[in-house]
């Protein structure tokens, strides 16, 4: 894998921004996700709750401690804004590929 930065002198950019040339991930979702998701006016919150809703989904359904669950959606889940246009309330989804 090869990066290649360049500096924009005076460019004043607020936040980094980049180019991807192919995929950004290389999940194995060829099986599909399991998906949870968070709603309300204050997004961390809704994504806080997409969060909870994911650990508790895999502790129910593979026994998992909420502190193992956590963990893993640490490492191998994606949190995305899936929803903005019935501001003020945002839906925040996380997903988790299976396996």
């Amino acid at each position: 894998m090869r990066a290649r930065i360049d500096l924009i002198k005076g460019g004043n950019l607020r936040f980094p921004r980049y180019v991807t040339h192919g995929p950004v991930t290389r999940h194995l979702d060829s099986k599909g996700y399991d998906v949870t998701t968070g709603i309300g006016p204050d997004l961390m919150m809704a994504a806080k709750n997409a969060v909870r809703g994911m650990i508790d989904l895999l502790s129910k359904t593979h026994g998992l401690s909420a502190e193992n669950a956590y963990m893993l959606c640490s490492v191998c889940a994606d949190l995305r804004i899936s929803e903005i246009v019935d501001q003020p309330n945002w839906v925040v989804s996380l997903y988790l590929p299976r396996t």
